[in-house]
């Protein structure tokens, strides 16, 4: 059974929704982004529902500002606060619960590798974290550049995108600013975000896994700054942030459902 659930977080109303079950072992789901509770394509919804049905009960939330939840949207480097009472308030309406496992993907992935250990989280499985400061983050609509990379890595050992190129049927701008974009950015250390999300998973250690999708940007920019991490790391062959694909939902399941068996 699916329920909604009225809570506080500092003075605001937030909604939640409890996909009851009776195992001991209990999903927390962090939305990324901007993102409510259901995710994208209703994905985080349809995740729950799936955990729930194998045993397992189920917590997602509109943090403060977003979906249906009052206050102003901080952003996920200041949604401490929020994780902290979501974590409170499952286990209220769920107190057969033992272990939280959390969840999140992008910056709810980053969120819930900083705080959450302090919230009262047993576990994490991390999709896809996060790791740009808000620096270094672009407004020209291109990757981050250790995925720019990687993509023209992948298109120039491609006979058929050379074809394109020559066709015209590649942007051509986009190319240039792309190229350009690699030019003026060399290999250096991780950023403070970067810093901060390694160090945090170090601090979980076995406690902390990451799933990423193959191909996304946010994933790459991931793998170029964590190649030194020992965080236990699995892939799934999508190009999917959201794992939207049929069979990235069952990897993503399987996944989820591994992490709350360990």
């Amino acid at each position: 059974m699916r329920r909604l659930i009225a809570y506080h977080c500092a003075g605001e109303r937030l909604i939640a929704t409890l996909d009851e079950a009776a195992g001991d072992a209990g999903l927390l789901i962090v939305s990324g982004g901007n993102e409510v509770r259901a995710g994208a394509h209703r994905g985080m919804a349809m995740l729950a529902a799936d955990i729930a049905a194998a045993g397992h009960p189920v917590f997602r939330y509109d943090r403060r500002g977003v979906g249906d939840s009052g206050g102003s949207n901080l952003g996920f480097l200041c949604a401490a606060p929020d994780l902290a009472s979501a974590v409170a308030e499952f286990r209220a309406v769920a107190p057969q619960v033992s272990r939280i496992i959390g969840f999140g993907n992008c910056d709810a992935a980053t969120t819930l590798a900083l705080f959450g250990r302090n919230s009262g989280i047993d576990r994490l499985l991390l999709a896809n974290p996060w790791t740009i400061d808000a620096a270094d983050a672009v407004d020209d609509d291109l990757p981050p550049v250790a995925a720019i990379r990687a993509h023209y890595a992948d298109r120039l050992r491609d006979a058929r995108e050379w074809v394109r190129v020559l066709r015209g049927g590649t942007d051509l701008g986009k190319l240039v600013r792309g190229l350009r974009k690699i030019a003026g950015n060399r290999v250096k250390a991780p950023g403070p975000l970067a810093r901060r999300l390694l160090d945090a998973l170090a601090d979980w250690g076995d406690d902390a896994s990451v799933l990423l999708a193959r191909g996304d940007a946010t994933a790459i920019a991931y793998r170029a700054i964590a190649t030194a991490s020992s965080t236990r790391t699995r892939m799934i062959d999508t190009d999917s942030h959201s794992f939207s694909r049929a069979a990235d939902k069952v990897a993503l399941r399987d996944a989820v459902l591994a992490t709350l068996r360990a």
